[in-house]
């Protein structure tokens, strides 16, 4: 393996991702077993350590740059795709990972996911999904479901929780996936695919917060028959002995069938490259909240011009023409007032 010069590449190990920061997550945490994936997979992407780039927000999750023996950034409450944005289009060379929770990203830096998302900025967004506030002590988060029990929810959250998946795929993503902290194999795969998109990639990892949440998705995480597993180009269908399917109705809603009732002539059969992201989404609509089976894997991977790309072709074709693109002429262009 070389890269763009010719030079070899030095092949990385997991322990050359290892840094020597102490990890500090509570014991338990879900976080760390993302982080051992993310470290064993990132060798084989063939990129060195001086072209990745991890930037993070506030919460549990934003610690993540600090383990990672690569640059990164660990940045403020909700603008880690913002600044991702800058780095990714100033620095198409660079690998640029964000990691972020689902408190980090759907409230305060809510606006910042979706234009990230429907720019279709060249950077890969983690959003680990544990329900809760964790670092600031268990307070409801956007995902948290209705009626949630917390400190800042004495007698039960009013609010409707964001599905995140439906979220991605209605900013128009071209990459939209989900996984969960435990299924190691499953959540490799899943950024093995992430990490070849070009354009922007949404991974939502379900993680367990072992203090403030515990087994909120143990419906998923430890039942394996309730894992609807999305496969491009294969019937849905999952369960115990693979008895269960989805179907999708008239009017466009998936719903859960027993085969042996239908056949399997009438399962949808998922299609990841869709051009339109109807059936993504009414498979997303199958669990809004992990509390029975739950839709796992790629939902959508399409492509579309690369904000990165478009904007360099951009600033190429203004250097080409006479006052196209030159900062000094628009400043003083049209009325101007002078202050004394």
């Amino acid at each position: 393996m070389t890269e763009g010069n010719g030079k070899p590449l030095l092949q990385l190990t997991a322990k050359d991702l290892k840094t020597d920061q102490e990890v500090r997550w509570c014991p338990g945490c879900g976080d760390y077993a993302i982080l051992a994936a993310m470290q064993s997979f990132m060798p084989e992407l063939g990129i060195p350590r001086e072209r990745i780039v991890f930037i993070s927000g506030i919460g549990c999750a934003a610690r993540f740059p600090y383990y990672m023996e690569t640059y990164g950034m660990h940045s403020i409450h909700g603008r880690a795709p913002a600044i991702a944005t800058g780095l990714s289009a100033s620095r198409p060379d660079l690998s640029v990972w964000v990691v972020t929770g689902d408190g980090d990203s759907l409230s305060i830096g809510g606006n910042h996911l979706i234009h990230a998302l429907r720019r279709n900025v060249n950077v890969k967004i983690l959003m680990f999904n544990n329900q809760i506030y964790g670092l600031t002590k268990g307070q409801y988060s956007p995902t948290s479901e209705v009626g949630k029990v917390t400190s800042s929810t004495p007698m039960g959250s009013l609010d409707y929780p964001f599905n995140p998946i439906s979220l991605a795929l209605g900013a128009e993503a071209t990459f939209v996936a989900r996984s969960i902290d435990t299924d190691r194999k499953h959540l490799v795969e899943v950024l093995r695919k992430a990490s070849q998109h070009r354009g922007a990639a949404f991974v939502e990892i379900y993680q367990n917060c072992n203090v403030y949440n515990d087994g909120a998705f143990d419906v998923v995480r430890e039942h394996k028959e309730n894992r609807i597993a999305l496969e491009h180009g294969q019937p849905v269908r999952f369960g115990a002995e693979g008895e269960k399917g989805v179907r999708q109705r008239p009017d466009g809603v998936c719903e859960v069938v027993e085969i042996a009732a239908v056949g399997e002539e009438a399962l949808v059969r998922h299609d990841e490259r869709a051009e339109e992201p109807a059936l993504a989404f009414a498979l997303s609509r199958l669990a809004h909240t992990p509390h029975g089976p739950t839709p796992i894997g790629v939902f959508r991977a399409v492509e579309r011009p690369v904000y990165d790309e478009a904007m360099a072709e951009q600033l190429a074709l203004a250097e080409t023409q006479r006052g196209v693109g030159d900062l000094e002429s628009l400043l003083h262009g049209g009325d101007t007032w002078r202050i004394a």
